[in-house]
């Protein structure tokens, strides 16, 4: 691994974070400042969000870190630093989410077996788009794994336990991996607002299937929705949480017992068929020995572990980040949407310390979940003000910094990206389309009746 990943001195280290932090301040405020670019698409639209500027500028200044002066010029450790921030400031954003769950428990309940479902569309869709045009596009076994799910990090350990990483298998997880994390939120984004745009389906079955199981995935789909239903924004987000909570939590079993076998299956009765009408290409590295294999897997998902104190300060920090974006983008005074910011920061906090107390029996994200939606649940003590303070938090004011953050991390991935080759990079973004389609098409047929 490289040593620049490895900081020389505590200074060192602090200095980069405070660059990150300063460089993320000014990108997500200017965002904001910029507001909303819609683009007519003939029969839809899409648009342009202040986060995906966000993300666009942060991606394009470390991509040309070697041409800028020294405050904004971008070392592969800062990059690394961005991605282990964006881990942590996506709690945030969950915690949002979880507050307004809480007070809809009682709707969602009513639906309890439509959000299994609707995640079993998720599943099966990410097959059924991404597996026919990966073998019509000659792929072979690599499909396997860039199409069994979106393929975030239970994907990778599931696809590693079985296949191993040097695999085909493995090779296909891998490229699904990087590009989901470099164009993933940018392409749900926009295919989410270009469907919205449509009319087709409603609004809560759209957000029932943006929550995918990733956090800038689905807040980037959620943003794109909510900007074109503003009057039911905070519904589609409801909804959004509840659908990713199933995503992180059952869908990870759900992945490993159905849609890896079921991937399998496809690859087995469909390669003969498709397969045959295609010529094989050489789709992830399939000219590199597996030691070469291994050194770019190592380059790509290993930001640094960051401490509780550091950890703290990244949450106050993208809270500075929420409030100042609160203001710009949705005129909301600072010191009103204040309270609300630091009660999202102790679900936050707690939700952490329960999960390193419990030795994390389950993931970090699902515990600050479960505080946020006992904040608001209607028979909390004390629900209907904290659900009125953190409402004077607009949640896509949220989702910009988290989004400046992954721009500013983005660009150490880029070679790597471009050693996959188009066209694993298509079937990657299908099968990202397969899972909000088909999850949306299901939750159509039940959430009209909300």
């Amino acid at each position: 691994m490289s040593t620049e990943m490895r900081p020389a001195t505590p200074g060192l280290e602090m200095r980069n974070m405070l660059q990150i932090f300063a460089l993320a301040l000014v990108i997500s405020a200017l965002s904001e400042w910029l507001g909303p670019l819609p683009i007519e698409l003939g029969v839809g639209k899409v648009v342009l969000l202040p986060m995906i500027w966000a993300l666009l500028i942060g991606l394009v200044l470390g991509l040309c870190a070697k041409r800028m002066p020294a405050p904004l010029k971008l070392s592969l450790h800062s990059q690394h630093l961005a991605a282990a921030v964006l881990s942590f400031a996506l709690f945030l954003f969950i915690a949002k989410l979880g507050l307004l769950v809480g007070g809809s428990l009682p709707q969602l309940a009513e639906v309890g077996g439509g959000l299994a479902l609707q995640e079993l569309g998720n599943l099966v869709g990410c097959v059924a788009l991404g597996m026919p045009v990966a073998l019509l596009l000659g792929i072979k076994r690599e499909a396997i794994g860039a199409t069994f799910s979106i393929g975030r990090e239970p994907g990778l350990a599931i696809i590693g336990e079985r296949f191993g990483m040097d695999s085909p298998e493995g090779r296909g997880v891998l490229a699904e991996y990087i590009t989901g994390t470099l164009v993933g939120a940018i392409f749900i984004s926009l295919l989410a607002g270009f469907v919205s745009s449509l009319n087709i389906f409603h609004p809560l079955a759209l957000g029932l299937g943006a929550g995918v199981g990733s956090g800038s995935m689905t807040a980037a789909a959620v943003g794109a929705i909510a900007a074109q239903h503003p009057e039911m924004a905070d519904k589609i987000a409801t909804f959004a949480a509840a659908a990713n909570l199933i995503a992180l939590t059952v869908g990870t079993y759900l992945t490993l017992f159905v849609s890896l076998p079921l991937a399998m299956r496809a690859y087995r009765f469909l390669e003969p068929i498709l397969g045959r009408t295609s010529k094989a290409v050489a789709s992830v590295q399939a000219d590199k020995t597996a030691d070469a294999a291994k050194a770019e897997a190592e380059e790509l998902v290993h930001p640094p572990v960051l401490s509780l104190p550091m950890r703290l300060l990244c949450w106050v920090w993208v809270g500075l980040m929420v409030l100042i974006g609160n203001r710009i983008g949705h005129g909301v005074p600072m010191l009103e949407a204040l309270p609300g910011v630091l009660l999202i920061i102790v679900a936050v906090l707690i939700g952490d310390l329960i999960y390193m107390g419990t030795r994390r029996m389950l993931p970090a994200v699902c515990w600050i979940s479960f505080i946020a939606m006992a904040m608001t649940f209607p028979h909390t003590p004390y629900a209907a003000e904290v659900a009125a303070l953190t409402g004077k938090v607009n949640f896509l004011a949220m989702i910009t910094p988290m989004l400046t953050f992954a721009g500013l991390s983005l660009a150490k991935d880029i070679p790597a990206f471009r050693r996959l080759g188009w066209r694993i990079v298509v079937v990657s973004l299908m099968a990202n389309a397969g899972v909000f389609l088909a999850a949306t098409m299901i939750s159509q047929t039940f959430v009209h009746t909300l």
